[in-house]
């Protein structure tokens, strides 16, 4: 027997076997080792010898070697040690050069004729098995396969160098193993590879118990290797799409998962609607419905993408029987081909279409509605072309699972592109459009959003002009994003104003600021949940004023970054202020710096989005930005482009809001002052200087008026106020005119009664001018009055 017979055959039949060679005479002349077991026989005790003499009875066999040709049966022979064993006898002729017989190889096994049979149809189910088996011989180094196996791709794995590794491992460590082959992909998209899995185990001689060869079953997984393939695709999906809240970037990468995974060429189309962030009408849609083309993807190399048709951006409608009208009418995919009329008709019917199909094969095309919580968004297209098979139905319900995880990602962008929209609006509105008309500093200003999915925050700026030709500079930070923060930073900006109006320091503004603030986060109990900060609503503000005469900034933060001032020698400095809590913490004051600044200093005030990001912390970030503002630049808008480039990522983690603002000076022909007494008789002089001033500055047209208001503000300061009193003119933009005393109390505008003899001196100033106020100052009071310059 071969190596093969003696070990893998024997499946259910006794193991010993015995073969002898007999000549045509009858002597023995070959003897087995298996026939000295078998027997106990030596070969030198049998060797020479008849046949004839091992038998019990000898006529028993009705074998006869010059008669018979090959015959099987059984006899019983005598052991060496004289008893009786039954065997099965097979005979075959061995042949020679010449065809004829000269000898014959008998095969004696252990049992009936039953078990014979048994082991032959063992051999025989071997070689029919639909299962790829084969056999791998250690000591030839050669394979038996089946019928099976030698059709399947397995014969070419035996060349293959991991295959036959796991093969010697079997052989060498007596362990079965597993394979996962792959055939050659005919084509670049992994859908079309074949595999299959290989079960390997080793085969032992049943007497020595060594391993003698490999066995091996190969079966076809490529089925299963699909399916593997479908759901991996399906989990990728997770990750890949829908990673930003952008509808266009979503659809897109719908087109480069599909390709060529699944399809060589891949289109989405959307409704306008959708990309506008409106609501799209429920259920399916009319096949008239104008879609966008606005992302696609092709598996063709140095062609571009193959659809001249429709190029991204542009408007197209699908007549009703095209694959994408029917899966948009539906609301279900549709899945078309060649064979369909319809999809020749939709080809043939537009030129540019036809010429790409016919350019590049395609013959196959799924069609699926974009569809998410019940509103269709728009349609994807898969389609494949030569090389690629035709899409089968579970390709179909594939497409459908990846659209419908593409319109759940480009539904979530459409909705955060409506509130973003709604949330932006909201904000500029709140915040300042045209900045108001005032001599005091130069300003420019920069409002980013957010560039990533965080949504619109709260960042603020404002610029409030008041009185004696100062101004307000004011900038301020809600924490959080979304409409809630924007309502939150326009209530506080309002608050800021009307407290500005009052003229209050800055340190006393921000104090009644954080009254209020803590009087909404009572009113709103859900702003406590949403923000970070006990008891407040997380918000920052720093507040300045700015006074051209005296060249003084008095600045005030309540937990805001300090702003960084450039002088006009060139050194740059971040302010050093003693910040107070953020607002809303409440018992706690804040306190005020003044800064003494050249004319012509350039103060940045800004919030914390601006230097402070993923990459570096809040110092490096004021480092980068003092370098930023050392930078010369033509204008304060060309300065803070500069500085937005320096210092912000290409799309900002935070909102960010820049104010940059150059001081200028009143100087001393601009302003006029004189210190008075405290006697009634020195009003008439106060007038006189004040005529003789705006004759000087040519303004003689105003000394009607002006008299009147110095008269009468001179008059309340010596009547109800307290020394040192001071007189002082300022020509700028308007005519101002001011009288302080050292007394806190306020002077009330009042209607006089008919018989009243006083009360009627603040109402005609309040009717001569355009406007009058009082301010507090750290000595005191002042009343102003402010009217027009003539004309010309």
């Amino acid at each position: 027997m071969t190596t093969f017979d003696q070990n893998f055959g024997h499946s259910g039949w006794s193991a010993d076997t015995a073969t002898a060679t007999i000549s045509l005479a009858g002597i023995v002349t070959g003897w087995s080792e298996g026939a000295r077991r078998l027997l106990g026989y030596g070969a030198a005790e049998v060797v020479g010898r008849g046949a004839a003499d091992l038998l019990m009875e000898r006529e028993a066999t009705g074998f006869s070697p010059v008669a018979s040709q090959e015959w099987s049966g059984t006899a019983a022979l005598r052991h060496r040690d004289g008893h009786r064993v039954e065997l099965a006898l097979h005979a075959h002729p061995s042949l020679g050069g010449d065809g004829a017989t000269q000898a014959y190889v008998v095969t004696a096994t252990t049992g009936t004729p039953a078990a014979e049979r048994d082991r032959r149809m063992t051999e025989w189910a071997f070689a029919q098995s639909s299962i790829a088996l084969s056999a791998y011989s250690a000591a030839s180094g050669t394979w038996r396969p089946n019928a099976g196996a030698q059709a399947d791709p397995l014969g070419d794995a035996r060349s293959d160098e991991g295959f036959l590794g796991c093969v010697r491992r079997v052989a060498e460590e007596a362990v079965p193993m597993r394979y996962e082959g792959f055939a050659p992909e005919p084509s670049a998209a992994a859908r079309q590879q074949r595999s299959w899995i290989v079960e390997l185990w080793p085969v032992r001689d049943p007497a020595s118990g060594e391993v003698a060869g490999v066995g091996t079953a190969a079966f076809d997984s490529s089925e299963q290797y699909a399916a593997r393939h479908r759901l991996a695709l399906l989990n990728e999906a997770g990750t890949r799409i829908g990673t930003t809240l952008n509808v266009n970037r979503t659809a897109q990468e719908l087109a480069d998962l599909a390709v060529p995974r699944l399809a060589d060429f891949a289109s989405v189309d959307l409704l306008d609607s959708v990309l506008r962030g409106d609501e799209p009408v429920p259920g399916p849609v009319d096949a008239a419905v104008v879609l966008r083309r606005i992302a696609h993807q092709s598996a063709t190399e140095g062609e571009g993408v193959p659809e001249a048709a429709v190029e991204l951006g542009e408007v197209d409608t699908y007549p009703p029987f095209s694959p994408p009208a029917r899966s948009l009418i539906s609301g279900r995919p549709v899945l078309s081909g060649a064979r369909d009329p319809d999809f020749a008709r939709w080809v043939t019917e537009h030129a540019a279409r036809a010429a790409i199909v016919r350019e590049h094969g395609f013959h196959s095309v799924m069609a699926t509605p974009l569809r998410a919580r019940g509103t269709t968004l728009g349609v994807a297209v898969f389609v494949r072309g030569k090389g690629s098979p035709p899409f089968q139905q579970d390709d179909l319900i594939l497409a459908e699972e990846l659209a419908g995880r593409a319109a759940v990602g480009v539904d979530n962008a459409r909705r955060y592109t409506r509130e973003r929209t709604h949330a932006l609006t909201l904000q500029r509105s709140l915040l300042p459009r045209d900045l108001p008309k005032q001599a005091a500093v130069e300003v420019a200003y920069r409002y980013l959003p957010a560039g990533t999915g965080a949504g619109v925050g709260g960042d603020w700026f404002d610029v409030v002009p008041l009185s004696g030709t100062r101004v307000a500079l004011v900038v301020g930070d809600v924490v959080g994003h979304g409409i809630h923060a924007s309502a939150t930073m326009g209530r506080l900006r309002t608050a800021v104003r009307t407290l500005a109006d009052v003229d209050l320091p800055p340190d006393e503004l921000l104090t009644h600021l954080d009254d209020l603030v803590s009087h909404l986060t009572s009113d709103d109990d859900t702003i406590v949940h949403e923000l970070p900060y006990t008891g407040g609503v997380g918000a920052t503000c720093l507040y300045a004023v700015y006074d051209p005469v005296s060249r003084i900034c008095t600045v005030a933060s309540a937990g805001h970054v300090p702003p960084a001032v450039l002088l006009p020698d060139g050194s740059v400095s971040v302010v050093r202020l003693t910040p107070g809590p953020v607002l809303g913490i409440g018992g706690m004051p804040f306190e005020a710096t003044e800064l003494e600044l050249p004319e012509g200093s350039l103060l940045a005030f800004y919030t914390d989005g601006l230097i402070a990001n993923r990459e570096h912390d809040l110092g490096l970030g004021l480092e980068r930005l003092c370098a930023a503002l050392a930078s010369p630049a033509a204008s304060l808008e060309n300065t803070c482009d500069a500085v937005l480039g320096d210092l912000l990522p290409e799309s900002p983690d935070d909102d960010v809001a820049l104010l940059l603002a150059r001081t200028r000076a009143l100087h001393a022909d601009q302003v006029a002052d004189w210190a008075l007494p405290s006697d009634p008789a020195v009003v008439a002089d106060a007038r006189a200087q004040a005529s003789r001033q705006l004759a000087a500055w040519g303004l003689q047209e105003a000394a009607f008026v002006t008299e009147l208001v110095v008269s009468e503000l001179v008059t309340n300061a010596i009547r109800y106020g307290d020394v040192p009193i001071g007189l002082r003119l300022i020509r700028d933009r308007t005519l101002i005119c001011e009288v302080s005393d050292a007394s806190s109390t306020a002077p009330h505008l009042r209607r006089a009664r008919t018989f009243d003899e006083g009360g009627r001196g603040l109402h005609m100033v309040a009717q001569l001018t355009q406007g009058w106020g009082t301010r507090q100052t750290p000595t005191g009071k002042t009343i102003w009055a402010e009217q027009p310059l003539p004309v010309g």
